[in-house]
């Protein structure tokens, strides 16, 4: 199916030292999801109350391309996990859209059941492609908050934007319905875009934030791409998320 080129574009590992060009106390963590899938990923502590982000990240890299935000996110004093799905950078198997969801759970229950993390303190953060996985493990999992970036609400509005309306579903075997999961959640919800995305336009982020429930809140980072927010965004973007995620730990 076109779902393994439209859709997932994972690239090949490079074997390089990413603690000591990174700067950030990488932790490697393997991850069994099942009997043929093992996920990667990398767990970096700011401190043992921090609040901790689950990232989700976006369809194309590995995890080795977010190791500079990363570092921005780190700096503010967040600790993060982030892992790559089955089929991405070192993980075992082979993506789809079940598949992404799988490990991410499991990467849920990881920290949960293994860290000994408190939910409470468990904020969920998607990128991309990345926040339908983010959303599905707020459908299934407790979070005190959903954070969304470059968020669109389905494949079908993608191919509504990109391919003149043909039926995904003729074409690929996958939906990521965010917006349908974020209708039926209750959760804090921010939803971040860049004002030029050429990807993801901002009017389909619109529609994931028009689809939720209260408390949510919109941001656009002006003159930000797909792929450039967090760095077009700067000091504002990162007190957005920092001022997000205080005020949702605060009324736990």
């Amino acid at each position: 199916m076109l779902e393994a080129l439209l859709v997932f574009q994972p690239s090949p590992w490079e074997d390089r030292n990413w603690a000591q060009l990174s700067g950030l106390p990488l932790e490697e963590v393997w991850l069994p999801v099942d009997e043929v899938v093992t996920i990667f990923g990398w767990f970096v502590e700011a401190g043992p109350t921090s609040p901790v982000l689950l990232w989700c990240h976006g369809n194309a890299g590995n995890v080795s391309h977010r190791v500079e935000n990363m570092r921005q996110l780190y700096q503010r004093g967040f600790s993060l996990f982030i892992f790559d799905y089955r089929g991405y950078g070192r993980s075992t198997g082979v993506p789809s859209e079940v598949g992404l969801y799988q490990d991410a759970l499991a990467a849920y229950d990881y920290l949960i059941h293994q860290r000994r993390i408190a939910s409470e303190r468990l904020i969920l953060f998607g990128r991309s492609l990345g926040a339908a996985v983010a959303g599905e493990v707020a459908m299934k999992r407790p979070a005190p908050g959903l954070i969304v970036e470059g968020a669109f609400p389905s494949i079908q509005a993608m191919s509504d934007e990109h391919f003149w309306g043909v039926p995904a579903r003729w074409l690929m075997d996958v939906e990521f319905n965010l917006a349908g999961k974020v209708h039926a959640l209750h959760v804090p919800l921010l939803v971040i875009h860049g004002e030029r995305d050429s990807i993801v336009p901002m009017a389909l982020g619109k529609q994931v934030f028009d689809a939720a429930h209260e408390p949510k809140r919109w941001y656009v980072v002006s003159g930000a791409e797909h792929n450039d927010v967090p760095f077009v965004g700067g000091e504002p973007y990162f007190r957005e998320i920092d001022t997000f995620i205080q005020r949702v730990l605060s009324k736990r």
